[in-house]
């Protein structure tokens, strides 16, 4: 029976828990003799429970644990929570492992689509494409690997038990991911029209209209496939039992850059055909997205949380999507060199690995605090200044993750390198020191992301803001820039000192 106020402190100590349920308690503090508090924090009058609907937070997951003392019953149920909220390192090495393995056969695949299909007509005449590649890529940062993020915390909170509030949650983001694929598809290709323009000094009318229709059209209609896909990936992670943080975000990016740039050079193909005397049916096009805005706010305005990223969302995914762009002006540069035309496979490589190994650690970090503290809370370890060091070592959750997928960088790329050998016919290999370079350019990448997401998502939280949907889209769009940036300048190095990269 908890009656003395020091056992309502003990129970809720601070943060969420203890503000949000604080005015139950003290409302309940004067007939505490005559009442106690259930399992599920149902109030208890003289031994007959009576239950009272209560508004479904991120903490409740934890709720029970808070509830009892230190009698060797509550310890054994505290201890069984704790125990079941732990991961070892080997059951994390493999639930990040697969899905590791499959965005990296994603990101070489569509390393290869893209060798390919730079020798088009469409890429030859209109080169800012090459512009909108990184940044139409980048978008399963700011919209797959998002929302995988917030529906991995959603269901690890315990949020997506009702059926009713699943769909909602499930409708809701889906329909505001349909608007922000449509906004920055527009924004992307805008994006690219101005940076040719200052490039080249001059833009076809033509021109930008055809880029704009295929971004939007590819951002669209990607969207709307990896969106279904990314709900059944975490609806069947929760099924399984396993943690969504580690398989939903790589997931989302196992097969998307692939779709991504198929959809982008099919329709880039399609409207180049039409622009000479069908011009008309892009603009029709544009119009048809355009409308079809107004329905997906009125969808996504009827779920709180995704009514308030109506709001609020914007930020983070307009600036990542420029500097993808920025990125993207890189690589358009790059490509247009003959003696470094081989980039054109590996930049999609080096920047999905990146992308897709610091979004885990995002997502990780992201639930913990979700689960775990009050926004504007942080754990005392990062409260100070910030050291690189800190990210690495150390024997907590967060920790060994960021070890993990660190230690994933070398094997990993050295894999997906020969798996570009193997699929371009074996005929050449990969120089030793091309090898050198690019492993040092992935393994400086990582290590800045993984640092940064550190810092980055304990100051978002301090600031009230929500790491889920505010951290990623920053993190794959510097993935994008530096990845980009460090292979250019690995083919540089290369090209300076003689070596073609291949033996």
């Amino acid at each position: 029976m908890i009656t003395p106020e020091s056992e309502d402190k003990k129970a809720f100590p601070s943060g969420s828990m203890g503000q949000q349920y604080g005015s139950n308690l003290s409302s309940s503090q004067p007939h505490a003799s005559s009442q106690r508090l259930g399992w599920n924090g149902n109030t208890s009058v003289n031994g007959s429970e009576q239950y009272e609907p209560q508004e479904c937070t991120e903490t409740d997951y934890l709720l029970p644990n808070k509830l009892y003392g230190e009698s060797q019953l509550r310890r054994s149920i505290r201890e069984k929570h704790e125990r079941a909220a732990t991961e070892s390192i080997c059951s994390m090495m493999l639930q990040i492992l697969v899905p590791f393995l499959l965005a990296g056969l994603g990101t070489i695949s569509a390393g290869m689509l893209l060798e390919i299909v730079q020798n088009w007509d469409v890429f030859q005449e209109i080169t800012e494409i090459f512009i909108l590649v990184p940044a139409v890529l980048g978008m399963k940062g700011n919209l797959e690997m998002t929302l995988a993020s917030r529906l991995s915390t959603a269901v690890n909170a315990g949020k997506m038990e009702s059926a009713r509030e699943k769909w909602m949650l499930i409708v809701g983001n889906l329909s505001l991911k349909q608007l922000q694929a449509t906004v920055l598809g527009l924004l992307a290709s805008l994006m690219a029209t101005v940076l040719g323009w200052m490039a080249e000094g001059k833009m076809p009318l033509n021109h930008g209209v055809l880029l704009c229709s295929a971004s939007v059209s590819t951002a669209f209609v990607a969207s709307l496939l990896q969106g279904i896909l990314m709900v059944g990936v975490i609806m069947g992670s929760k099924r399984m039992g396993i943690n969504p943080d580690n398989v939903a975000t790589p997931m989302a990016a196992s097969f998307g850059d692939l779709i991504t740039l198929a959809l982008l050079a099919g329709f880039s193909q399609w409207f180049y055909s039409l622009l000479k005397h069908y011009s008309y049916v892009l603009y029709v096009v544009d119009l048809l997205f355009l409308c079809l805005i107004p329905v997906w706010i009125i969808v996504a305005s009827k779920h709180p949380a995704t009514e308030v990223l109506l709001r609020t969302g914007w930020e983070p995914i307009v600036t990542a999507m420029v500097i993808s762009s920025i990125g993207g002006l890189i690589l358009d540069k790059t490509v247009s060199d003959p003696n470094l035309a081989g980039i054109i496979v590996y930049a999609p490589v080096i920047n999905g690995i990146g992308g897709n190994l610091v979004s885990i650690q995002s997502s990780r970090i992201s639930t913990n605090l979700h689960m775990n503290y009050p926004p504007g809370e942080v754990p005392e370890s990062r409260e100070g200044c910030f050291s690189p060091c800190r990210t690495f070592i150390g024997s907590g959750a967060n920790h060994r993750s960021a070890q993990i997928l660190l230690f994933l960088v070398i094997p990993g790329q050295l894999i997906f390198l020969h798996a570009i050998h193997l699929i371009k016919g074996g005929h050449t290999l990969p120089s030793p020191l091309f090898t050198v370079f690019f492993l040092s350019a992935s393994l400086i990448q990582v290590f800045s992301l993984l640092c940064i997401a550190d810092c980055m998502i304990h100051c978002l939280w301090r600031r009230h803001k929500d790491p889920d949907s505010y951290s990623i889209p920053y993190l794959t769009a510097l993935g994008d820039l530096l990845g980009t940036g460090l292979l250019s300048l690995a083919f540089v190095s290369l090209w300076c000192i003689g070596d073609l990269g291949r033996v």
